[in-house]
């Protein structure tokens, strides 16, 4: 079972990933924008209502729309999916049913899917600390 203090030291131990100080949410710098690779999911509760943060569930960023599928599929107990996210490659992952390895390295897809190109080269080749 993965934490939210999992999310953040994995995230963040990651090449120029920062953590947004306003909201538990991680990026890297692209380009002159910052790219949310994951972030809390803010689940719609009351439909006239605005979206609340739910502490036990990460929005993920993945390579593409293939990759969401092949998760979803994968286990539909620990990655799922809302309207929301339709044609948007993300997933939603519930943390208690994700162990820190699989987190791990689905933290650094998510990363590498918005971090430039040769940033992730580097990392990829050993030329930068994890």
């Amino acid at each position: 079972m993965a934490t939210r203090s999992d999310v953040r030291r994995i995230a963040r131990a990651l090449p120029q990933a920062q953590e947004d100080p306003n909201h538990f949410a991680f990026s890297v710098l692209n380009g002159k924008k910052q790219k949310g690779f994951a972030w809390v999911w803010l689940q719609r509760v009351d439909p006239r209502q605005p979206r609340v943060p739910c502490p036990g569930v990460l929005a993920v960023r993945v390579a593409d729309l293939d990759a969401k599928e092949m998760l979803l599929l994968a286990d539909p107990e620990k990655f799922f999916t809302e309207p929301h996210y339709d044609g948007f490659p993300a997933v939603l992952v519930r943390l208690e049913r994700i162990g820190n390895a699989e987190l791990r390295a689905l933290l650094r897809d998510a990363w590498a899917a918005q971090a430039p190109k040769k940033l992730v080269a580097a990392f990829a080749n050993g030329e930068l600390a994890p």
